[in-house]
């Protein structure tokens, strides 16, 4: 039932844009904190995008403000991280995540899309 599928992935040059979505199923993005993390090899996993109200107010890790972009499309049901500048330090596999903003235990992921940025 309840289903986060990210897709967009890919290898890319330094400098290049990518589009990643995260198609959910079973629940509506509109009342779930919705988020992107990333894993690179040898890290842990860190947010790198995320909602900080129901309103879609965003907030960046600051590796990457003013170069990635959080949004939703709520007819959709889906949400997408724009990524452009791309470097090779971006290199890894990207999550999306759900978080229902008062139940604490409806916490979901995806099962991740690879996006290799190398020359």
């Amino acid at each position: 039932q309840v289903q986060l599928v990210e897709s967009g992935g890919d290898l890319v040059q330094p400098g290049g844009s990518l589009r990643l979505s995260c198609a959910a199923s079973g629940f509506t993005v509109s009342v779930y904190r919705m988020s992107w993390y990333r894993q690179a090899p040898g890290k842990e996993r860190e947010l790198v995008a995320e909602f900080t109200n129901i309103g879609g107010s965003p907030n960046y890790a600051d590796s990457v403000k003013g170069r990635y972009t959080i949004s939703r499309d709520n007819t959709e049901n889906t949400v997408y991280l724009q990524m452009v500048s791309l470097k090779p330090d971006d290199t890894a596999v990207y999550y999306c995540n759900a978080r229902h903003w008062l139940v604490y235990d409806r916490n979901y992921w995806g099962q991740g899309t690879q996006v290799t940025v190398s020359s």
